[in-house]
């Protein structure tokens, strides 16, 4: 009986350890961006096109135009950017795409420190944040095939 108490302890504890999903403001994702951590741009090619994206960070879409998603394919595309070991940014157009992406990194991929952007591109553009123009990443990540 004790030895059972004692795993039930131990696995929950290990549930529980085991991720952590941040909500970070556009401040917060300055200083990652800074310190080196990845960045990845959950949107599509059309709203990259649109706004720009954020200097350095890693696009790869997860939700098609027609919200379709390849989760395990996508995961795939990751783990070169990010072990799991590593922090991970995440963000889309307004922060609602990053909340489900971030959980799916955090509690089933087994990312243990993912930072999702609240207020998405839309939110950096609107504070100022710079952005650079999509067209040579686009190309980039074509011809590595991991957009």
């Amino acid at each position: 009986m004790r030895h059972a108490i004692l795993s039930c302890c131990l696995a929950l504890a290990a549930l529980t350890a085991r991720a952590e999903v941040i909500d970070i403001d556009n401040a917060e994702l300055a200083r990652l961006m800074k310190d080196g951590v990845t960045v990845i741009d959950i949107r599509t090619l059309p709203e990259w096109e649109e706004t720009g994206i954020l200097s350095g960070s890693k696009l790869l879409t997860f939700f098609d135009e027609r919200g379709k998603a390849d989760p395990a394919a996508w995961l795939e595309k990751v783990k070169p950017l990010a072990k799991p070991g590593d922090p991970v940014v995440v963000i889309c157009r307004s922060g609602n795409r990053t909340k489900p992406v971030s959980q799916f990194l955090s509690q089933q991929a087994g990312y243990a420190r993912v930072y999702n952007v609240k207020s998405g591109i839309k939110g950096w553009l609107k504070d100022n944040g710079a952005v650079v123009p999509a067209t040579s990443s686009i190309a980039a990540c074509r011809a590595a095939k991991t957009c």
